[in-house]
């Protein structure tokens, strides 16, 4: 996308008017600086792809760390009216339930300075990661289902955390009323080996050190001070996950068409909002 159709608002601002299909106009929040790299991917394209979906409300936005994603930008946010608009899968990304945790400790960085290297190779043998990657736990499907409906109160349940762990999570570790029976068999197939497994990409187990603190606030809540150990995850939900984000993808976009919904790309794929509440298109196994 040209630099063209970027409209200058302000030092913070960019605005990519509304043409075409867009029903409302993309609003990226960026620097000068960052706006000479944005050509580099599809993330503007995305921005104003976004713009064409039912019901967004206001604008499609992008923060300041906009790159291409799957189907809206990584970055991107957008609002949609619940009786007017959509539930798109892109605007999360294709894993579901991926996200960070921060463990703190005790531990200073002259502790463990000397032992860095040691406690890296441990994580590297203890740990399966990768593509492919499979762990130690072999689940039958009546366990997965249950690993579905309990979250982690099942790794609680079977000595893989504690209970102090749960009142730290969100939701307890799982979303009341999930429905395992809407899950496929080849998602199943896919997730029996790999419960307890980092997965690769962009997912993490690091070892980190608190450098500087910048809000005095927040880092006392979350018991952080300057030169502190930390170990922070960041995992996804693997084969698995992506087995039943594509299950219903498939669906979506076979919705998409009977509903008349035009996409601009097949990744936007999407459910309208007041459909979804009636109606039992996203069972994979329909």
């Amino acid at each position: 996308m040209s630099d063209h159709h970027f409209r200058k608002i302000d030092e913070w601002r960019w605005e990519i008017p509304a043409t075409g299909g867009m029903r409302v106009p993309g609003l990226l929040y960026t620097s000068e600086k960052l706006m000479k790299g944005m050509g580099a991917d599809e993330g503007p394209r995305q921005v104003a792809n976004v713009a064409h979906l039912p019901g967004i409300v206001k604008g499609s936005l992008a923060m300041p760390d906009m790159h291409w994603g799957y189907g809206f930008p990584i970055g991107g946010v957008a609002a949609f009216d619940l009786d007017e608009g959509v539930v798109s899968p892109g605007g999360v990304g294709y894993d579901i339930n991926c996200g960070c945790r921060l463990m703190t400790t005790r531990l200073r960085l002259s502790d463990i300075r000397e032992r860095i290297p040691a406690l890296v190779a441990s994580l590297f043998q203890n740990i399966p990661s990768g593509v492919g990657s499979r762990g130690p736990l072999k689940l039958s499907p009546k366990e997965e289902r249950q690993v579905l409906i309990e979250g982690a109160a099942w790794a609680v349940r079977n000595g893989y955390g504690t209970e102090a762990d749960l009142e730290a999570t969100e939701d307890g570790g799982a979303m009341a009323g999930a429905d395992p029976e809407k899950v496929s068999e080849r998602a199943l197939e896919r997730g029996k080996e790999q419960l307890g497994t980092l997965g690769s990409g962009n997912h993490f187990l690091e070892i980190e050190v608190v450098e500087e603190i910048f809000d005095e606030q927040a880092a006392a809540a979350f018991g952080l001070e300057p030169g502190q150990i930390c170990v922070m995850i960041h995992s996804g939900s693997r084969g698995f996950g992506y087995q039943v984000c594509d299950d219903y993808l498939a669906r979506m976009v076979k919705h998409a068409g009977e509903v008349g919904i035009d996409l601009p790309d097949r990744q936007l794929a999407c459910a309208r909002l007041n459909s979804a509440r009636g109606r039992s298109y996203h069972d994979p196994k329909a």
